[in-house]
């Protein structure tokens, strides 16, 4: 059974920084491309940073590009995203997702999600 569980995510104000974690079970990390995807209130679901099987291709929303980063260890089969100067515009449930060998930033290229986690940036 695949398991994503997303965590790390809260309260708090503008400027400030927040890491959110993605820990997957139940497949071969390894070969699994993983992304971040973010949905605001009233707005549609949109890719914010996508990280390849290996590590050495990282992708960022331009939104976000100069902020987050986002990092994977293999070893430990989790994914992490380093969000920094947050801005209220980030306000977000944020999804972690992944699919083996997988290329897109639309959310339909991806077949594993987890529950999202709840960013909340006051300004």
């Amino acid at each position: 059974q695949v398991h994503i569980v997303e965590s790390g995510g809260g309260l708090v104000q503008a400027g400030d920084s927040l890491s959110l974690s993605c820990i997957a079970s139940g497949l071969t990390f390894g070969t699994y491309t993983m992304v971040w995807f973010r949905q605001a209130p009233g707005k549609e679901r949109e890719f914010v940073a996508g990280i390849n099987w290996t590590g050495s291709r990282k992708n960022y929303a331009d939104s976000v590009k100069g902020r987050f980063t986002i990092s994977r260890d293999n070893d430990k089969n989790t994914m992490l995203l380093q969000m920094n100067n947050l801005q209220s515009e980030d306000t977000a449930v944020y999804y972690c997702g992944g699919e083996e060998y997988g290329y897109g930033t639309d959310w339909e290229d991806y077949g594993y999600w987890g529950q999202g986690t709840q960013v909340t940036v006051s300004s």
